[in-house]
């Protein structure tokens, strides 16, 4: 009898474990501008939109119950100040302070007000893994340019059944 209850809790706790989705840490995105204003001017109107889009990230894939997204608030500082995208692996550290399965990092890279490319990088906490990477060129630097190639790479690529899943 004993043996009979103590496999029904094995069981109860491994259909738990299935039932409850991956930890994810959304880093805030970063960006590369290699246009000829941002030389100059700085990135001033880019700046709020990362902001954005990393927020819109974060809301759609918590809504969408597929993963439990973690607040970043604890290294958001630490990120920031390093190179997500040529840190030897910080982002995984970083990561892997937060409890996160799975992290999330995010370029920007500006070429002009007319070609700009947004990019997203989905790896494994543990192993280091590459999971998918999506991308998508916009035409125009605009608010709504941005939140529209944010929404078509969540919607497509990112929440999109099988996408970068064998």
């Amino acid at each position: 009898m004993r043996a009979l209850i103590c496999f029904a809790a094995l069981l109860l706790m491994v259909s738990q474990a299935e039932a409850d989705p991956p930890k994810l840490a959304v880093f805030d995105f970063e960006l590369i501008d290699t246009s000829l204003p941002g030389e100059f001017y700085g990135s001033k109107p880019e700046e709020a939109r990362l902001d954005r889009i990393s927020e819109q990230l974060r809301k759609a894939l918590a809504e969408s119950g597929k993963f439990q997204v973690l607040d970043i608030a604890p290294v958001r500082d630490a990120a920031r100040h390093s190179n997500l995208q040529a840190c030897g692996g910080c982002d995984l550290k970083l990561a892997g302070q937060l409890g996160a399965d799975l992290e999330i990092t995010g370029m920007v890279q500006k070429v002009s007000n007319l070609i700009i490319n947004l990019n997203v990088y989905l790896r494994d906490v543990k192993t280091g893994n590459m999971i998918t990477a999506a991308s998508a060129d916009m035409r125009g630097n605009t608010d709504e340019s941005w939140t529209r190639t944010m929404s078509y790479l969540i919607r497509n690529r990112l929440l999109a059944p099988n996408y970068g899943r064998p």
